[in-house]
C-alpha cells in the first residue's frame, strides 16, 4: 500500500484491510472483486492484484509463512528491488539498500550528484551508495541495535520530513554539514531529473443511464489501467464538439432519450489530465438501439462493487441524489 502513496493516507485503508483480511489464508482466498473493494480509493490497482497473486505464493510455496531471504522476497509477485529491500531491512533488519525518491534526493544533495538518477549508469551509481551506507551500519551494529531498519527508515523519514523536493528545512538538518548542494547552493537544483514529461489534456462523457430505479454500469477488461472495476458507459471525446445525443449513439445505437448535464469531474492519472462530463440519460419508451453489455444495478448494490475513482464521485453523487431527471 506504501508504493506511490503517502502513510497518512495508507492508515484506514490498511486498518480496514486488517479487519476483513487478516491472514495471508484470508488474502489468498478472498474473491478479486472484494480486494478491488477493500482497496478502492488508492489507485494502481495492479498493487491490490499483484498482493493476492503474492499471498497465493505464500502459500503454496512457503507454507504461509512470509519469506526472510532477498532473494525469495524479490520474486514475490509485484515486489521490486526497492519493496525487497525495505522488506528485509525495516523487517528483518537485514543490511539490504533501499532507493526510493526520498533516498534519492538525499544522496543527490548530500553528495552533489548532478547527473540525472532517471539514468542507468547514474541509477547504479545510487543503489552504490545507498548499499554502502547500509553495510557501514550493519559493520558498525553493537550489540542487538538495529542498524539497519533505522537507517533506511531514517533516510526515508529525513526525505519525507527535511530534505522536501520544495523548501527544504536545511536549518534543521543532523547532516547539514556534509551536505554538498548546500554547501555550494545548488540544493534547490538537485536532484537533477532533466524536463519535465508534459501533461496530456483528455476529456470523456460519461452517461448515467436509469431504467426504472436500476443503472447500467459495465466493467473494464483485464489488461487495461483499472482492469476489472466498474464504470457508468463513458466515451472519449478530446477535442471533438459533439451532443450528447450523438456521444450516446456512439454507446447505445439510436434511441430516444433525454439527456440532463449534471456536473464535470476533473482528476489525473500518472500524467494525463482528465476532464469526465457527466449526463443524465433517461430513455422514453422502448429504444431503437441495443445497450452494450453490462450490469443493471440498484443503488445498494452498486456500493458494494469497486469503481475508480472519478467514477465513485458519480456514484456518490447519486447517493446525494445529486444527479437526477
Amino acid at each position: 500500500m506504501l508504493q506511490q502513496t503517502q502513510v497518512k493516507t495508507v492508515i484506514p485503508f490498511w486498518e480496514r484491510w486488517m479487519r476483513e483480511l487478516p491472514t495471508v489464508w484470508s488474502l489468498a482466498r478472498a474473491r478479486t472483486e472484494k480486494i478491488l473493494k477493500l482497496w478502492e480509493g488508492l489507485g494502481y490497482y495492479t498493487r491490490a492484484r499483484n498482493l493476492q497473486r503474492a499471498a497465493r505464493v505464500i502459500v503454496a510455496e512457503h507454507g504461509a509463512v512470509f519469506p526472510r531471504a532477498f532473494d525469495e522476497v524479490l520474486a514475490l509477485p509485484g515486489i521490486g528491488r526497492y519493496t525487497a529491500g525495505a522488506i528485509c531491512s525495516i523487517g528483518f533488519d537485514q543490511p539490504t539498500p533501499i532507493l526510493d525518491g526520498n533516498v534519492i534526493r538525499i544522496l543527490a544533495r548530500l553528495f552533489g550528484i548532478s547527473k540525472n538518477p532517471d539514468k542507468k549508469e547514474t541509477n547504479a551509481m545510487f543503489w552504490g551508495l545507498a548499499e554502502f551506507l547500509v553495510h557501514e551500519a550493519d559493520r558498525k551494529r553493537q550489540s542487538k541495535e538495529q542498524n539497519c531498519s533505522h537507517l533506511n527508515q531514517a533516510l526515508m523519514e529525513l526525505g519525507a520530513l527535511v530534505c522536501t523536493p520544495r523548501n527544504p528545512k536545511c536549518r534543521s538538518c543532523p547532516v547539514r554539514r556534509h551536505c554538498v548542494a548546500l554547501r555550494e547552493n545548488r540544493v534547490t537544483e538537485l536532484p537533477n531529473r532533466g524536463k519535465r514529461v508534459a501533461s496530456v489534456e483528455r476529456r470523456f462523457a460519461a452517461f448515467v443511464v436509469e431504467r426504472r430505479g436500476r443503472f447500467l454500469i459495465r466493467q473494464r477488461p483485464a489488461g487495461v489501467v483499472n482492469a476489472r472495476l466498474w464504470e457508468f458507459p463513458n466515451v472519449e471525446v478530446n477535442g471533438q464538439r459533439l451532443s450528447p445525443a450523438r456521444l450516446a449513439e456512439d454507446l447505445f445505437g439510436k434511441c430516444r432519450c433525454f439527456f440532463q448535464p449534471t456536473r464535470e469531474i476533473r482528476h489525473n492519472i500518472t500524467r494525463y489530465r482528465i476532464t469526465l462530463s457527466v449526463f443524465h440519460a433517461q430513455f422514453s419508451g422502448g429504444t431503437g438501439g441495443t445497450f452494450p453489455k453490462g450490469r443493471w444495478c440498484s443503488l445498494p448494490e452498486l456500493r458494494k462493487l469497486p469503481f475508480p475513482s472519478a467514477h465513485r464521485k458519480i456514484l456518490n453523487s447519486l447517493s446525494l441524489g445529486r444527479v437526477a431527471p
